[in-house]
Order: structure tokens, then C-alpha cells, then sequence
């Protein structure tokens, strides 16, 4: 059984991709705590090669991760890359995104996660993008979920993030797209691994 290791030290994280990747025959391992990559891409794609590269060269081993945020079209992409860095707590956050929204009748958005998957000398080997196109409510709706989910409506479900069961969430959300992406091509370079 191959070890990757999950460019984080989330251990939320580890688990959530644990569940994406449950039908691949791999360890899934931590990044090492002292091993610290500075994202510094301008795109979700660069910052997620970034981290899968810095650490398979590091660790000398197969390296998976992801980069994540919101992207609001009236605010000209933003908060995009900065999406977790845009106030000090999710509420800060989200009060940031509608107070910079105002009454702007565009509220196009979506969530876009980045995936790349280094080998141990840090070339990539795959990579996907997976978006989900939603739109900005004047105010929250439901409790579930973490970050923007309680203003991200999912117009082709009818209700926000924060309304969905983990398991749609799971299925429509950016991440959910980009794993289904990603997940024929490691099953093929499964055994390279």
C-alpha cells in the first residue's frame, strides 16, 4: 500500500480526502508539522501545486493538495486566494464579502478547489480544477457547514451550503467536483504509486 502524503496539517482535512479517496489503495499521511509552505500563488491552481511539489520533495514521497476558496464576479474575483485570509473568523469573513457587496444587484459566484498531485521529485502529475457556480445572498441561511456556506447559494439546488445535508454538500460542492475529475486518473496512476 503507497503512502501520499496530504499537504496539510489539517486534520479535518486528512479525513475529508480519506473519504474522497476511501477506493484508492493508499496511506494517507500528514504533511510533517515543521514543514511549512508559503502560498504565494496568484491562482488556486498555482498554490496548490506549490504545496504538492514543496512537500513530495521534502517528505521524498507522493504528494496530493488542494486550494480552495470563493470567488465573487462584482468583486473582481476576490476574496479568491485570500478567501481564508479575508477577516480574523468565518462571521468577519462574511460580513467583509456583503459589506464590500452592498446593494450590487450581481451577486454571481462560485467556489472553485484546485487539486494537484506531485511525485517525490515534485514534478506535478495531475491536476483538475473543480468549480461551483452559485451566488451571493443578502444574508445567511442555515447552520451546517463552515466558512462562506451560509451565504453561497447553489441555484440548482435551491438552498445554500449551510442548508445541505454533508453528504450533497459533498456531491456538489467544488471539492466533490473536482475529486470526481480527478479520481479515473489516479485510479490509472494507482499503480505507479
Amino acid at each position: 500500500m503507497a503512502t501520499v502524503v496530504v499537504a496539510t496539517g489539517n486534520p479535518g482535512k486528512l479525513t475529508e480526502l480519506k473519504d474522497y479517496l476511501q477506493t484508492l489503495d493508499w496511506t494517507l499521511a500528514l504533511k510533517p508539522q515543521d514543514l511549512e509552505v508559503e502560498e504565494t500563488g496568484k491562482t488556486f491552481i498555482e498554490n496548490a501545486r506549490m504545496k504538492a511539489s514543496e512537500v513530495a520533495i521534502a517528505t521524498q514521497n507522493w504528494a496530493i493538495a488542494d486550494d480552495s476558496g470563493l470567488s465573487v464576479m462584482a468583486l473582481g474575483g476576490a476574496p479568491g486566494v485570500y478567501s481564508a485570509r479575508y477577516g480574523h473568523s468565518d462571521a468577519d469573513r462574511i460580513n467583509r464579502v456583503l459589506r464590500e457587496l452592498g446593494d450590487e444587484p450581481d451577486r454571481r459566484a462560485e467556489f472553485v478547489c484546485a487539486i494537484a498531485l506531485a511525485r517525490p521529485d515534485g514534478t506535478i502529475a495531475l491536476e483538475t480544477e473543480g468549480r461551483c457556480p452559485g451566488a451571493i445572498l443578502t444574508a445567511g441561511q442555515g447552520v451546517g457547514g463552515f466558512g462562506y456556506d451560509p451565504i453561497f447559494y447553489v441555484r440548482s439546488q435551491g438552498k445554500t451550503f449551510a442548508e445541505m445535508t454533508p453528504t450533497e454538500k459533498e456531491k456538489y460542492s467544488h471539492r466533490g467536483i473536482a475529486f470526481e475529475q480527478l479520481l479515473p486518473a489516479l485510479k490509472q496512476l494507482e499503480m505507479d504509486i
